[in-house]
């Protein structure tokens, strides 16, 4: 007598992704809701809605400032246009393999093609697939489609694309594919379906054939359990679909010796232990005991192969290896060099004794009766499949750029060599390459080519879509008066370009100083950071004209704020008239001294006393502050110091 477990039951990639990804977000203290329930699992929908996850049926639904959560089915190219349209935090936990459906049908269209979905029409991810083409046609038997060709007659050359829902049966696709072939010469064929639907689809046909009675867990609504119960009625006679332990018919199987259990994607663990746990107990515990004394017997002797991917418990810790006990007659071990890519981690700090790891058999040696392990292969494949999901989600990912070569630069992410082509570096033509190694940036990967180990990203992505961001910014919100901090990007003859924050204004040469320059460079360079102000704007052109002078700048009103009639100041004579001679007192401010006011005598004319850039001092005799003229005098310097050297001598 035995319960027998099937090793692939339970969630997949996708759905454990997706609820790992709720979990999160309600953990940090978002408004978290759901566009539909996150998975086709009331349980697990329950838990949710406990920590104050909602789930919402429609975009317009979303409330303001929350965050809302695309389910692993995915949604239509509408539907997230909505959404976007409400102005929440979106975030994307449309499994990868979907979203890679969306992309086949959407290119299908862009190049003539009509797509075919082979899938449940009123599936949620059928939906959502449908969704990203204008046009396509859904089939959920062979039959519906060899009734189509029969019934329309379309042409043989007719340009087709067809791909499947991810959750659908082999058998069906292989029966719509042959009729598709028979009758189309210009066709694509994309198999679409999840290698781990199919995994779990295959066990659950092999475990039914050996067992009197089978035991399919998973909501009734959920597509991929009702059709494992659909496999499992084809090779066995009593089969029972139960949402959870408590829905075990007793009866059904108390006489029932060999019991197997599978799960579809979206049955969480717990539910499926509960569920081997009550069988167990209704066979009979004492035979399930044997059997697993059997099963213990049985691993203790199987064998283990290169490229095994195994789950061990860690042992012990020397000093050049870590000891893991496999559960078999082996005794496994990993060298330090195997633990991690990076070679700076100590393997003491990432692993402990009596942690479950899964690692990668590197060599079996069975008459030492050792096994050679390796945790930084196994993680290594594993960052494959990352960096393809990146490539996919177009994910910005942090890497540090560790070479540059000739055609552009090298980043290494946990391991990962990824090429940056030069034209996606950021680095302007002609620009130092070398100066980025070190540097950690950001970047996006796009393309993953697993078979020759290439992965080539793009920096430039980023910076673009960062820019972007920034300038719809800008332009949502500009308005005149407004002040942004810039740096100079460069330099014209009759002015200067600021980059405000992803966007370019103009600085005009007048409005670059109070003063009269030639050219903008006497007063700013590229690469300087200033203060700016919006002058005016055209937001159809997309032109912006700037003001860098201000009043506090004016060196009127600086004159005006720092110096009175009767001052004494020191002043440059910058130009000699027959009337007197203008002095700067400031850079911008001139006064006049006239030639009366030049000495205590009478002189014919100013260059007799005077001399262009000769300085002197001067006394503020009067301000003109309406028509901003000065007056200056040395003459009246000249006579105080007579009146004072004779108050000395009558003293």
């Amino acid at each position: 007598m035995s319960v027998r477990l099937a090793k692939n039951a339970g969630f997949c990639f996708g759905v454990s992704r997706a609820v790992e990804t709720v979990e999160k977000e309600a953990a940090a203290g978002n408004r978290v809701v759901t566009l539909g329930p996150i998975i086709h699992n009331r349980h697990v929908v329950g838990r949710f809605e406990a920590l104050g996850v909602g789930v919402i049926e429609a975009p317009e639904e979303a409330p303001a400032g929350s965050t809302v959560i695309i389910r692993s089915h995915g949604i239509s190219r509408a539907v997230y246009q909505r959404l976007q349209e409400r102005g929440v935090r979106i975030v994307d936990a449309t499994c990868p393999f979907v979203k890679r459906i969306h992309g086949l049908v959407s290119t299908a269209e862009e190049e003539g093609r009509l797509p075919i979905i082979i899938g449940t029409r009123a599936h949620p991810e059928v939906e959502g697939i449908a969704g990203w083409c204008s046009r396509c046609l859904i089939f959920e038997t062979p039959e519906e489609l060899q009734k189509w060709i029969e019934t329309e007659n379309p042409a043989a050359d007719t340009p087709l694309c067809m791909v499947s829902q991810t959750t659908s049966t082999e058998f069906l696709w292989k029966m719509c594919g042959k009729i598709a072939k028979k009758q189309f010469t210009n066709l694509k064929i994309f198999d679409t379906i999840c290698r781990a639907t199919e995994i779990r689809q295959t066990e659950a046909a092999e475990l039914s054939k050996k067992c009197q009675a089978m035991v399919v867990v998973g909501d009734p609504k959920s597509s991929n359990t009702g059709r494992l119960a659909m496999i499992c009625r084809e090779h066995c006679s009593r089969v029972a679909l139960v949402d959870n332990a408590s829905e075990i018919d007793r009866t059904m199987f108390c006489d029932a010796t060999d019991v197997g259990i599978t799960a579809g994607a979206s049955t969480p663990a717990w539910i499926i232990k509960e569920v081997n746990k009550t069988m167990s107990e209704i066979i009979n515990v004492e035979a399930v005991q044997e059997e697993n004394f059997a099963e213990l017997l049985e691993q203790s002797i199987k064998t283990l192969n290169t490229g095994d991917k195994v789950l061990g418990t860690v042992t012990g810790i020397g000093n050049t290896e870590i000891q893991v006990d496999l559960g078999t007659k082996h005794a496994g071990y990993i060298p330090y060099d195997e633990v991690s890519a990076d070679p700076s981690v100590k393997p003491e700090d990432i692993l402990h004794v009596g942690d479950e790891i899964e690692v990668f058999v590197v060599r079996v040696n069975d008459q030492e009766g050792t096994v050679q392990l390796s945790k930084k292969k196994l993680d290594g494949l594993k960052i494959w499949d990352d960096m393809a999901a990146y490539a996919e989600e177009k994910t910005t990912i942090e890497a540090v750029i560790t070479e540059e070569n000739k055609g552009g630069l090298v980043a290494t992410f946990k391991g990962i060599r990824i090429f940056v082509p030069a034209s996606q570096s950021g680095v302007a033509k002609g620009g130092d390459m070398a100066a980025q190694v070190g540097k950690t940036v950001q970047l996006k990967i796009t393309e993953v080519n697993r078979a020759r180990r290439r992965v080539i990203g793009s920096i430039r992505a980023v910076s673009s879509e960062t820019r972007k961001a920034a300038q719809e910014k800008i332009w949502a919100e500009i308005e005149n008066g407004k002040k942004y901090h810039g740096t100079v990007k460069s330099l014209t003859s009759y002015g200067a370009f600021v980059d405000i924050g992803g966007v370019d204004g103009m600085v005009h040469v007048s409005e670059l100083s109070w003063n009269h320059i030639k050219t903008p460079a006497e007063v700013v360079k590229v690469g300087d950071e200033i203060d700016v102000y919006v002058i005016s704007f055209d937001p159809e052109k997309h032109k912006i004209s700037l003001g860098y002078k201000t009043a506090e700048m004016n060196p009127w009103n600086q004159f005006m704020t720092n110096y009175n009639v009767g001052d004494v100041v020191d002043a440059k004579i910058v130009k000699l008239m027959t009337f007197g001679a203008f002095a700067e007192i400031l850079p911008g401010v001139d006064g006049l001294i006239h030639i009366s006011q030049i000495a205590d005598k009478r002189i014919g004319k100013p260059e007799d006393v005077l001399s262009e850039g000769q300085n002197v001092q001067v006394k503020i005799t009067d301000v003109d502050a309406e028509n901003k003229r000065i007056s200056l005098s040395i003459r009246a310097l000249l006579e105080e110091q007579k009146a004072e050297a004779a108050e000395e001598v009558a003293e």
